[in-house]
């Protein structure tokens, strides 16, 4: 039993949970994860993890449930002995809030990694992080992957000619110029004034893009209001076809309505939230991300190197 990978999830995102318990070959342990008829939430592993390397699976996106299991997850396996307790969070959620931009806010991210340190995690392993620097809210080894593995491969096979990536903000400036130095294309930005949260105005494109086909990249994609604010303003300069892709396709309220009526001809998102209902949602597609999961855990449990995953 000693040092045994063992592999858990809630009720986050089983499907994911799923594929990267096929791609690693090892099954997903048994814990009942419910509910006490108040509504509270209760959990039992229902095996022994006494000295074992848990690996916990749970994204994190609204409603706080997703977090909340998740902490308590990790508070069970403490308990119950787990040698090293991993929590796997392929979307971290409260991420936004990074920082004291005006008076009178909290700053969730720091908020959500001393909850997680304190309900036992050892180790935190995510995907794409809105900002790189929560990493170091933590006092505890933290991987950070890149979802730009899968991500770069697809927009290689679009074999798209005259390509230039796009950021739509200047938060994605950095993901922009990356994908196109290992693509081998140019790159260009949307200027942008945010009036408030989930709420931004479009208005200076920074870069030649007439007569060429865009890909915009995003790490996060909400509201959808940036994305087709973006890919409007690129119609009008004279792009040709546009295509774009993300990590975290949260779209919420009518964010999959915005995408599917704008300019934008393919959407892509990473499997990193659960699915949502979108069989009217046509230029819709997905990629996984289970393979890089499987292997950041498979390096994890046997102490090698992760560092060429993150590119």
């Amino acid at each position: 039993m000693g040092d045994q990978l063992k592999i858990f999830t809630g009720n986050a995102h089983p499907q994911l949970a799923q594929r990267i318990s096929e791609h690693l070959g090892v099954p997903l342990g048994n814990v009942a994860v419910g509910r006490f008829s108040d509504g509270e939430i209760s959990v039992k592993f229902q095996e022994n993890i006494r000295g074992t390397d848990l690996f916990l699976i749970q994204p994190t996106p609204p409603p706080s449930d997703n977090l909340f299991e998740l902490l308590t997850m990790m508070d069970a396996a403490k308990r119950a002995s787990a040698r090293r307790i991993t929590a796997v969070i392929p979307y971290f959620g409260y991420a936004r809030q990074d920082r004291k931009d005006e008076g009178r806010v909290p700053i969730t991210a720091k908020l959500v990694a001393d909850m997680l340190t304190v309900a036992g995690a050892n180790r935190i392993i995510a995907m794409d992080l809105h900002a790189a620097q929560i990493q170091g809210y933590f006092n505890i080894p933290f991987d950070h992957l890149y979802a730009s593995a899968v991500l770069i491969e697809y927009v290689k096979s679009r074999q798209m000619k005259n390509l230039v990536m796009v950021s739509p903000d200047v938060g994605s400036l950095k993901m922009a110029r990356a994908y196109a130095r290992r693509i081998g294309c140019g790159y260009a930005m949307v200027d942008k004034v945010r009036a408030k949260a989930n709420e931004s105005e479009a208005v200076h494109l920074i870069g030649d893009v007439k007569g060429m086909n865009a890909m915009i990249v995003d790490d996060m994609v909400d509201t959808g209001g940036s994305m087709v604010g973006t890919a409007a303003i690129l119609r009008e300069r004279g792009v040709l076809r546009i295509e774009a892709v993300c990590t975290h396709a949260l779209l919420s309220k009518d964010g999959w309505k915005k995408i599917q009526d704008s300019e934008i001809e393919k959407f892509l998102a990473c499997d990193t939230l659960p699915p949502k209902n979108t069989k009217e949602f046509t230029k819709f597609a997905t990629v996984s991300v289970a393979g890089l999961f499987a292997e950041a855990i498979r390096r994890t449990h046997d102490e090698e190197s992760i560092s060429t995953l993150f590119i």
